[in-house]
């Protein structure tokens, strides 16, 4: 195991077998008295351990050769006198291109990977100081996909005083994906910043946007504003373009699923509708919850058991810390079968808790 790690500086004199091969020589044979003379330093002294600890006695050195040069250098030895033939040093050659593909495949996708995770950072926003509001937000990449994907959620405040908040989905797991959920977010912030109407209002000119701005994505949103002084009352106006209901989690332990109000198609259909607004107070200590299908949905099981489970953990988790709230509903009501990404927006009003907490239109 002392000999795992970064491999040494190479040596410039002498010139030995393994340094040679890491340079771009043909597959060398080696003894370990080539190394009885080299100085304990570097690469020698790693090499010259490896015969010693293994009892190589005779061994071949072939480079891990990929397109752009060489990645490294594999070993192969014999602590018996039997010569390796010519098959053999032909073999190893083959194997040690494979091998050198493999990690050069490794450390695309680290690099890809680097990128992805600096892009995604970038595009989910940092949530506002709102006073009286208190927010928290979560995402979580698909586990065998990109780290980036089209799951977004956003929160900003509005000239008149009101919080817009939102979550939203756009079809994929890649960097197109994340491309089209930044543009989605920014038109959805540009609109609602400048008209400042009603949650309907703003999506439909934002779905008739994307019908002539994007390129045909399917995208799911789910946008509303809170409405009130920092002191309260607090009301709720939202909207949804196809998207997953929102939750309402009140300090008893109610919920309800906000599933019939204010809901219309997702966004690009081009549907000839007149969007709606569902509108309802926000008793003290609600937590209103926006998440993607991530969430709930799980191949094999029908969507209402991922309600369900989620409706149960969030009324169990009303009184935690918000970012306590979150990171929980995401440990317990994640599928753990889940392909997707997770978003997650939750936003809780202040007030001491009143005895009637039913979310009365």
């Amino acid at each position: 195991e002392d000999l795992e790690g970064p491999r040494p500086p190479l040596e410039e004199e002498p010139p030995l077998p393994l340094v040679r091969v890491i340079r771009g020589s043909p597959p060398v044979l080696v003894t370990p008295e080539e190394y009885v003379n080299t100085p304990d330093t570097g690469i020698a002294a790693v090499q010259k351990k490896l015969f010693h600890e293994t009892g190589i006695r005779q061994a071949v050195i072939a480079a891990m050769r990929v397109p752009h040069g060489v990645v490294g250098a594999l070993t192969l030895g014999r602590t018996d006198q039997r010569p390796f033939n010519a098959v053999e040093v032909t073999l190893l050659g083959d194997i040690a291109r494979r091998a050198a593909l493999a990690v050069d495949n490794a450390r695309l996708y680290e690099r890809q990977r680097a990128v992805s995770q600096t892009m995604q950072r970038h595009l989910l926003p940092h949530l506002p100081t709102i006073e009286g509001l208190e927010m928290a937000a979560r995402y979580s990449s698909a586990p065998y996909a990109s780290e980036v994907g089209g799951d977004w959620y956003d929160a900003f405040p509005l000239p008149d005083g009101s919080t817009a908040i939102a979550v939203g989905d756009v079809a994929g797991h890649d960097l197109q994906a994340a491309a089209g959920m930044a543009q989605v977010r920014s038109m959805l912030r540009a609109f609602a910043w400048d008209y400042q109407r009603p949650p309907s209002v703003i999506v439909e000119r934002l779905d008739h946007a994307l019908v002539h701005l994007s390129d045909g994505q399917m995208v799911t949103v789910l946008f509303a504003r809170i409405e009130g002084p920092p002191g309260g009352p607090w009301r709720l106006r939202s909207t949804n373009a196809g998207h997953p209901p929102l939750l309402l989690i009140s300090h008893d332990n109610q919920v309800r699923f906000l599933e019939e109000e204010g809901h219309g198609p997702l966004l690009g259909t081009e549907s000839p509708i007149t969007r709606t607004d569902a509108e309802l107070p926000l008793p003290p200590l609600t937590t209103v919850l926006l998440y993607t299908d991530g969430l709930i949905e799980e191949p094999g099981r029908s969507i209402d058991e991922g309600f369900d489970r989620l409706a149960r953990n969030a009324a169990a988790l009303a009184h935690h810390p918000l970012g306590y709230f979150c990171d929980l509903i995401l440990e317990r009501v994640r599928p753990s079968a889940n392909e997707d990404d997770v978003a997650l927006l939750a936003v809780r009003v202040p007030g001491q808790p009143a005895h009637d907490v039913s979310f009365r239109q």
